[in-house]
């Protein structure tokens, strides 16, 4: 799969050429419009309708995403596989929500007051704390 960082020299490229491409690929935005994506929001591609006009406007990354959610990703998965920041990558899901490209929903929710879930994640906290 080809990133953006490929075409990077050995010497690690130039530093403005790597602010400006996220820059480009989001036209200049900073941040999406919807404020409920966060690092575990699960993103899954919808099918797509025939033909290529489903692809026309979209960028490189873009077509990334549509790829590698079609099993539903994190949006921190779709992040590192595009090797670009949250921030960026949050964007560009943003766009695909708003052509009805992919879908977006929480993780699963845990029931709540199950004793069984606060068991285990007291448990997850308890060991990343020994860590």
């Amino acid at each position: 799969m080809s990133h953006w960082t490929d075409d990077l020299d050995a010497d690690g490229g130039d530093p403005a050429e790597l602010s400006v491409r996220p820059y480009t690929i989001t036209q200049g935005r900073t941040a999406p419009s919807r404020d409920d994506l966060t690092l575990i929001t699960i993103v899954t591609t919808v099918d797509p309708p025939p033909g290529r006009a489903a692809a026309r406007g979209l960028q490189p990354e873009h077509l990334v995403i549509l790829r590698q959610c079609r099993g539903s990703a994190a949006v921190a998965e779709v992040s590192a596989e595009l090797n670009l920041p949250v921030s960026v990558t949050k964007i560009l899901i943003d766009d695909l929500v708003a052509r009805g490209q992919v879908t977006t929903r929480p993780p699963i929710a845990m029931a709540v007051g199950s004793e069984s879930n606060m068991n285990l994640l007291r448990a997850v906290r308890d060991g990343l704390r020994r860590l």
